[in-house]
């Protein structure tokens, strides 16, 4: 099926989706986190193709994004199931006021149609864009990358069936068949059926889009994400923060790149980070600028483009900067808006911290991790949007609405 015939289906389903009730949309939510466990073992075998294709060509890190195990794909229904448990975000009234005429002005939510999601090798994405898209009363188009194509299209497999068991039209969720450049310039300037285009992936991908869509783009993703650790900073805090945060899952958009040291306790702080993070089962390999190069033995220096690196594994770039503005300085210079943090027990620098460091998400003594639809309560999320306009931070349901206004009069005329 070709990519225009896919998104004609896909916009006539959306509009078959008006008709459809909250609790409807539930139970459908129900029935494809079933789909999901029931399927489990066919997902598995095209996810260990998948896998097996990629081996070589992509990183370990990259081949951990790609992976499934029963244990994600009971996660993912889990995630499918927490989405429909959340308030419809459909047909809230947000605002209204009766004139002195008695015109009746109301403001409401609505879905916005037709959401297009690019990704790349990251399987889960499917099933939480379907979920989110279906709950809030969207229908989505989902197109992911070549490495991941199998398994997205055997979750995709899976969503359908639960939306058939539920009733509502299969098209609703539907993947992309090409995984050609040529596919993701025709949702790229889909104008009249794509309402809106969310990209998720590397940066290359999240500025092609950008650059390139004639429809609704957000900007999502690309995290230059950094630690900044204040001289008045529990230490031993510190080093479970930053380790966490750039360890527990470095390929990931919330990860750590970039930790900032006060250099005040750099010659302190120094030591006890190197040992901590190059002593692991997986060492992180440390790229440092010249003052935290002096108190280090193994680390390498930094190199020019560093600081301006989404590296998406074990590696982090460390600089000593002076006190909280000079962290402020640093991260906007170099951030890409998505997640900082600040590890202080001074609290007029956490204010500080969190008034001048412009991102979507400013922690105070917190990693960075914590950037996840699922960690904000939002069930799962379409995405991390790292621009100021209509979203910002993890989109969940509200974010995937726009609004009406519904007059109601009675003869009147201007």
């Amino acid at each position: 099926m070709t990519t225009l015939e896919i998104m004609q289906r896909v916009k006539a389903a959306s509009k078959k989706l008006t008709a459809f009730s909250s609790e409807d949309k539930n139970r459908a939510l129900f029935c494809m986190a079933q789909a999901l466990q029931e399927n489990a073992e066919t997902i598995l075998a095209a996810n260990a193709v998948d896998l097996a294709n990629a081996q070589g060509k992509i990183s370990d890190v990259m081949l951990d994004r790609l992976r499934l195990t029963k244990a994600r794909i009971d996660a993912m229904a889990q995630g499918v199931g927490d989405v429909a448990k959340l308030d419809d975000p459909t047909g809230e009234l947000l605002d209204s006021h009766t004139r002195a005429d008695g015109l009746e002005i109301r403001k409401i939510s609505v879905p916005l149609g037709v959401i297009a999601i690019i990704y790349e090798s990251r399987p889960n994405v499917t099933s939480d864009a379907a979920a989110l898209a279906i709950k809030s009363g969207n229908a989505c188009i989902l197109r992911c990358g070549k490495e991941a194509h199998g398994s997205a299209a055997a979750i995709t497999k899976a969503m359908q069936e639960g939306l058939t068991a539920a009733g509502l039209p299969q098209e609703a969720v539907m993947l992309v068949e090409d995984t050609s450049r040529e596919s993701a310039n025709e949702l790229m300037t889909g104008n009249g059926y794509i309402d809106l285009l969310i990209p998720r992936g590397g940066k290359g991908l999240i500025s092609a889009c950008v650059k390139n869509a004639t429809v609704p783009c957000i900007e999502t993703g690309t995290g230059i994400c950094h630690i900044y650790v204040d001289k008045d900073a529990d230490l031993e805090k510190a080093l479970n923060i930053v380790e966490n945060a750039k360890t527990s899952r470095p390929s990931v958009c919330n990860a750590a790149e970039v930790c900032l040291i006060d250099r005040a306790i750099a010659e302190t702080f120094v030591p006890m980070l190197e040992k901590r993070l190059t002593e692991r089962e997986i060492p992180v390999e440390l790229r440092m600028d010249e003052i935290c190069l002096a108190y280090a033995k193994n680390a390498k220096p930094a190199g020019e483009t560093d600081f301006d690196t989404e590296f998406l594994d074990y590696i982090l770039a460390v600089a000593a900067v002076d006190g909280v503005q000079g962290a402020a300085a640093h991260i906007d210079a170099h951030s890409t808006h998505h997640s900082e943090a600040i590890v202080t027990e001074n609290e007029q620098a956490a204010d500080f911290f969190c008034g001048a460091v412009d991102s979507a998400a400013v922690y105070v003594n917190a990693s960075t991790r914590f950037t996840d639809g699922g960690e904000f309560g939002l069930g799962c999320e379409m995405g991390i949007s790292t621009q100021k306009l209509h979203a910002r931070g993890p989109m969940g349901l509200a974010e995937l609405t726009t609004y009406k206004y519904v007059i109601r009069g009675n003869g009147n005329v201007r």
